[in-house]
């Protein structure tokens, strides 16, 4: 198989077998897996590293390790930036569509900073962006990194602010400017901290490119709505040494966001669907441009139409963004979003099944029981912790499904249930043998009952109304 034809090959294309004939075929485990078929067959599906296997990092392997990463390496290259342990990883995707593969990485959202903010504004916004979280469904939502901007053109005065910053924050950096000298004086403030270097152009582009290798960074490649200078210039900086790109095709707000969304958009086809390997690099976004639009508009409507062009980039397949505001209301939504998109499609978002407790329950506190999946136990768990209830949860595997698709697909059954309960050891903890079910799960009553020997209370259909439930029938119930 030549190095073109692998290169063409689709993600969909690679089958177990293609990887297993490359493999040495030992079955020696050293990998974690009980065969080598194992093996190919979680590499083929992303779930495990090349490098996991132990034969073929030795040097008479080489060849064939070389032969498998083209093979399997994602059309769009991963770019690590930051320094161990604070890593960002952006790009590594492997299709178009996120129904066609799980997408990796999700998109790495920048705060920005200038080097002629006062001193309590720039720790302010760090502290801001660090401390920014919130658990959606069982999962931290967090910004991820800090990007300084020469608004002055003074490389002193730059290297004094990227200094203050990277002393404070360990954040990954995005340094901006379009002045190498600039850069450079940057780069000199935390030689070791392995930045994303924003941008070259066709202007600068050696000078830059020659930082980019010196420090050993990445580097941004600019060129605003031409996508043939892109990737003319993607080719020279590549060819001059730089190993690690990422592209910025230009984020035009107002009536230039049509251009933008094409541009992003057949920039990840060429890369995905026709194996452009100049243009495989991971994209870059800055909603930020929304600020520069309409100097008069009040902060919120600037608020808004960055939130609104940082959410078209995040679905159109920016890797990174660099926004301003750190406005709660404005990166909320975008984070959330982020979190829905970098999902795996091939398995629904599930937490471990077993029982859980709520305050400080006791033998006479009720016990209810949900499914395993993390939308609904989230919901759930945040209803009776908001209203103060002492109670058992028992969480019952659905395999990731919904109460009401878990009763219509047996995914939830009245013999699961029972098993449920019994593994719980609940009957341990409480006195009484009364179960209250989801409203959703309501068909399943008796049968529940007879295979648990519980008596069965049908619930509320929504969580949110288990206290009124609980104060209308259990008191008359126990």
């Amino acid at each position: 198989m030549s190095t073109r034809e692998v290169k063409k090959r689709s993600i969909k294309e690679i089958s177990p077998i293609d990887v297993y004939m490359l493999l040495p075929k030992t079955n020696c485990k050293e990998c974690g897996e009980e065969n080598c078929m194992a093996f190919a067959t979680k590499l083929v599906n992303r779930e495990i590293p090349l490098s996991q296997c132990k034969p073929l990092l030795k040097k008479e392997n080489e060849n064939v390790f070389k032969q498998l990463w083209e093979m399997l390496k994602p059309p769009i290259e991963e770019v690590e930036v930051g320094s161990e342990p604070n890593i960002i990883k952006i790009g590594g995707k492997y299709v178009m569509y996120r129904h066609e593969f799980t997408y990796t990485n999700p998109t790495a959202i920048a705060i920005d900073i200038t080097d002629e903010m006062p001193d309590e504004e720039v720790f302010s916004r760090l502290k801001t962006t660090e401390n920014f979280n919130y658990i959606y469904i069982g999962q931290t939502l967090k910004l991820n990194m800090i990007s300084i901007r020469s608004t002055s053109g003074n490389p002193e005065t730059f290297k004094a602010t990227v200094k203050k910053v990277a002393e404070n924050t360990k954040l990954p950096l995005v340094l901006c400017s379009f002045d190498p000298p600039v850069l450079e004086a940057g780069l000199m403030a935390t030689p070791k901290a392995r930045p994303l270097l924003y941008a070259a152009t066709k202007d600068n582009w050696k000078d830059m490119a020659e930082l980019a290798i010196m420090y050993n960074c990445p580097l941004t490649v600019f060129a605003p709505n031409d996508l043939k200078l892109l990737r003319s210039l993607s080719k020279t900086v590549s060819q001059y040494g730089v190993k690690s790109l990422v592209l910025d095709p230009g984020t035009i707000p107002g009536d230039g966001l049509a251009d933008t969304i094409g541009n992003f958009t057949m920039i990840r086809r060429s890369a995905t669907k026709r194996g452009d390997e100049l243009l495989g690099h991971p994209l870059i976004g800055t909603p930020i441009t929304a600020w520069l639009e309409n100097a008069d508009s009040p902060p919120e409507l600037k608020n808004w139409n960055e939130a609104h062009l940082a959410a078209t980039l995040i679905n159109r397949y920016a890797d990174i963004l660099i926004m301003h505001s750190v406005e709660g209301w404005a990166l909320l939504p975008n984070v959330v979003l982020r979190e829905n998109i970098y999902t795996d499609p091939r398995k629904p978002v599930a937490v471990e099944p077993g029982l859980r407790t709520f305050g400080t329950p006791n033998q006479d506190s009720p016990v209810m029981f949900t499914t395993n999946f993390a939308l609904t136990f989230y919901t759930v768990a945040s209803d009776l912790e908001s209203a103060g209830i002492d109670s058992y949860l028992i969480v019952v595997d659905s395999e990731g499904i919904a109460v009401d698709c878990a009763v219509a697909g047996r995914k939830i059954t009245a013999d699961k249930v029972a098993e449920a309960i019994r593994e719980a050891k609940v009957e341990e903890k409480v006195k009484h043998r009364r179960l209250i079910i989801p409203g959703k799960a309501a068909r399943l009553s008796g049968e529940i009952e007879e295979s648990s020997k519980w008596e069965v209370l049908v619930g509320p259909r929504d969580s949110s109304d288990i206290p009124k439930f609980l104060k209308e029938k259990w008191t008359t119930t126990t």
